[in-house]
């Protein structure tokens, strides 16, 4: 199948695009402003299924309005009517065509236009009134407060916020392209109004868009991870963020802590899921001798040869593990067991260290005491 987009640059258009470029059997017609106008009486000769994405939403002139979001639907729809093509044709609108705007008023004309030309042709059409789409490649300072938010505040650049309880109703990229190609399949969501609608839609405050924003900058000091545990909002939300990270920023450095023996580096933690670190461990040097009360652990081992030994406490009875990084197993570090790592290569042993549970130094839960018993005299 032949599917045109138009508003193929735009930040819709080319999430859509990067989609249906994977999909088998599909080929693009990508129709943008610059694109020469005969290309789309070629076009529209063509395809099997329309995404008019094609709009204005910050003319320099207010009449572009409607020449963008209305005048082109007339175009599109006569040049479709003229190559005799009556294939499905999804035209994106907005909420804001509901406002007596002049932005609103564009898009509801657009509307009409293309419900009327759905009942004069036949042709199935699907109009989504989209709420504010946010997500990776969206244009910042421009018409979203989310990419706006995103790429000052990883750019460390001052924002504006008017009214912090200012609601938003938000949609996420990817749940918008997965809907739009519902509607290739031929399974649009439509409403009793007859609008088509992205099922997955987000409600949140300003305030809290950008306190969750100023955390995500903030984790890399942290290294707090953001809770996502809540529903999906805060996973997009923190996936686009890091979108508009600056290219020379991308990496960011960790505090080691070293000594003879080795190092000790954290790398990330959460509220409820403990934390991550690097545990190095120099040639025939052996960490640990302690045991936790209800602090617990996993290690893998993932460069390097080591021995990771077990007691009991109040046992005799030593446990040993062989680890290795040419076989990668985790070992798990279960309380009342006091432990320790050797390493038994001639490099340095190199293990991955989860707890479940960040380190406070008010309440460490960490006894020291030897896995291998001194002998009585």
């Amino acid at each position: 199948m032949k599917v045109l987009v138009t508003g193929a640059n735009g930040f819709i258009g080319k999430n859509l695009i990067a989609q249906l470029e994977r999909r088998e059997g599909v080929e693009v017609l990508p129709f943008d402003v610059d694109t020469p106008l005969e290309r789309l009486e070629e076009y529209c000769g063509q395809c099997g299924f329309v995404y008019n994405l094609a709009g204005v939403n910050r003319p320099r002139q207010t009449e572009e309005f409607m020449e963008g979001n209305c005048s082109f639907v007339a175009v599109l729809t006569e040049t479709l009517k003229k190559a005799g093509n009556r294939c499905p044709v999804m035209n994106s609108s907005s909420i804001q065509a509901a406002l007596e705007n002049l932005y609103g008023r564009s898009k509801r004309a657009g509307e009409n236009l293309m419900f009327a030309y759905g009942r004069e042709t036949g042709a199935n059409v699907y109009i989504y009134r989209f709420p504010n789409v946010f997500g990776k490649w969206c244009r910042p300072n421009y018409n979203s407060a989310i990419a706006t938010f995103c790429h000052n505040i990883a750019h460390d650049l001052p924002i504006q916020v008017n009214d912090e309880n200012t609601v938003m109703h938000l949609v996420y990229i990817d749940d918008v392209v997965e809907e739009l190609l519902q509607a290739l399949d031929g399974h649009p969501h439509v409403n009793a109004d007859g609008y088509c609608y992205v099922p997955v839609e987000h409600e949140v405050t300003l305030g809290e868009i950008v306190s969750l924003l100023r955390g995500f900058r903030e984790s890399r000091k942290n290294l707090m991870v953001p809770d996502m545990s809540q529903g999906g909002f805060v996973k997009k939300l923190y996936s686009t963020y890091l979108s508009y990270l600056p290219e020379d920023k991308f990496s960011y450095p960790l505090d080691m802590k070293t000594d003879k023996r080795g190092g000790f580096t954290e790398i990330l933690k959460s509220v409820d899921r403990g934390q991550v670190s690097v545990n190095i461990t120099r040639p025939g040097v052996e960490k640990g001798n302690h045991w936790h009360y209800t602090k617990n652990e996993k290690f893998l081992v993932v460069s390097g040869k080591g021995l990771i030994r077990f007691r009991k406490h109040g046992s005799d009875e030593i446990i040993e593990y062989h680890v290795s990084g040419e076989r990668l197993e985790v070992v798990d570090i279960p309380p009342g067991y006091t432990h320790s790592i050797v390493n038994e290569g001639p490099a340095d042993l190199v293990t991955l260290m989860w707890c479940n549970e960040c380190f406070d130094p008010g309440r460490p839960d960490t006894i020291y005491e030897k896995v291998e018993k001194q002998q009585e005299k």
